[in-house]
């Protein structure tokens, strides 16, 4: 994965309106969905807000660790 994909996913909730999404995921969080990220969202790189409602949009065939942290940042 490129620093690209890292940044977005650091960036992953940052339009999330839940409680806990009031901080960046951690490095377990980032590392859960990297993959996902990569695989189906890839033309979202670099646009975290867009990443992020890809991720959600594609809540169903993410792993089951990056489906967790989506779910539990308000996704």
């Amino acid at each position: 994965m490129n620093k690209s994909v890292f940044l977005a996913l650091a960036l992953l909730t940052a339009g999330a309106t839940s409680a806990g999404a009031q901080s960046g995921p951690n490095p377990q969080e980032q590392m859960a969905c990297r993959s996902d990220a990569g695989k189906f969202c890839a033309e979202h790189i670099g646009k975290p807000p867009q990443m992020n409602a890809c991720l959600r949009e594609n809540k169903t065939k993410l792993s089951d660790s990056c489906r967790k942290v989506v779910e539990s940042r308000g996704g």
